[in-house]
């Protein structure tokens, strides 16, 4: 069975399966569904959770096997969580699926993933769960989405917006949604009669704390690498959390990327920049990056913040600011061959 992210609560206010796997390339709807999968589990008895962490190919799927076969200890259900980053089991990870979910258990099996390719798709631990629970796929909200996604969100919390209102917000988001769930709690405290207007939006982008994420993005970007260091200790000043950042830079080196690759088969910069409906207020910061780096140069971008991530995640050593500096630096044109340099 297929179900979008947005019919899910109402899917597992009427029933909940025995197993569900989300799927996608937006953390933040990953995680949104997967409370709702733990939410729904809870109400169906399961006092007990088990994670099972899929983070290499040594992973011994036997785990799956023994935590299905144990007994929860007050005699309840249980939700069977398992992790898996890359979205591709192997031989030994289909056939532990599949036999799982083939016998049938009491328990509720939540399979979260990454990205999961058209060829796994196809696969046989994919049909088999797709045929015993529900498959969610998390589609990423681009800009064209935008609007319409922080709408329905907005109408969620009880809130109308204006057009031209709804316009500004989507442009200074520019798709990061941890940031737009922030704004949508925030407009509900500044909008009192349940409607969102330009001036209250306006209000709210005035009233950011200093270091804002965006700037420093667009500080790298242009190359004003000391100025970006900057922001960055200053987010880490005011308490926020590395991994929402690290989202942010994650997903603009796929962005640029992708924008490089197709620059560098020959395409025009700028039709590439329309094409991708880069933002007005960010084509200069973008080619400026493009011209600054190279798509091997990207791609060891994008490898350094899977380190970044591992390291966040407690898999890989180091201290996760000092890595996200280091891969801010990077960004901005900084070669480093250790730690960061400390300003003074």
């Amino acid at each position: 069975m297929q179900v979008k992210p947005e019919q899910l609560r109402g899917h597992l206010e009427k029933q909940c399966l025995p197993a569900y796997l989300l799927h996608g390339d937006e953390p933040l709807l990953l995680q949104e569904c997967a409370d709702l999968v733990r939410q729904a589990a809870r109400r169906e008895g399961c006092s007990e959770r088990e994670l099972l962490e899929v983070d290499d190919d040594r992973f011994d799927w036997g785990q799956l096997r023994d935590s299905a076969a144990e007994m929860s200890l007050f005699g309840d259900r249980k939700l069977i969580e398992i992790r898996l980053p890359s979205g591709k089991p192997g031989a030994a990870g289909s056939k532990a699926l599949c036999e799982y979910l083939e016998r049938g258990s009491n328990d509720i099996l939540l399979l979260l993933c990454g990205k999961v390719d058209q060829q796994s798709q196809n696969s046989k631990w994919f049909k088999a769960l797709d045929k015993a629970g529900a498959a969610v796929r998390v589609w990423p909200v681009g800009a064209r989405e935008m609007p319409r996604w922080l709408r329905q969100r907005l109408q969620a919390a009880g809130l109308e917006i204006d057009a031209d209102a709804l316009e500004l917000l989507a442009e200074r988001l520019e798709g990061n949604l941890y940031a737009a769930v922030q704004e949508v709690e925030k407009l509900v405290l500044l909008a009192g009669n349940g409607r969102v207007s330009l001036d209250t939006v306006t209000a709210s982008v005035l009233d950011n704390a200093r270091y804002n994420l965006f700037a420093m993005l667009d500080t790298a970007l242009r190359g004003e690498a000391e100025a970006a260091l900057r922001m960055l200790r200053g987010l880490r000043g005011e308490g926020s959390d590395s991994m929402p950042i690290l989202w942010v830079l994650a997903r603009e080196l796929r962005t640029l990327h992708g924008l490089q690759l197709e620059c560098e088969a020959g395409a025009p910069v700028s039709q590439v920049l329309q094409r991708h409906r880069v933002w007005k207020s960010r084509l200069a910061a973008t080619q400026a990056a493009l011209e600054r780096h190279a798509s091997p140069s990207l791609a060891q971008l994008l490898r350094q913040a899977q380190q970044v991530d591992a390291c966040i995640k407690g898999f890989a050593p180091g201290k996760p600011w000092d890595r996200l500096e280091a891969l801010l630096l990077a960004l901005a044109g900084v070669k480093l061959p250790a730690a960061p340099a400390r300003l003074a």
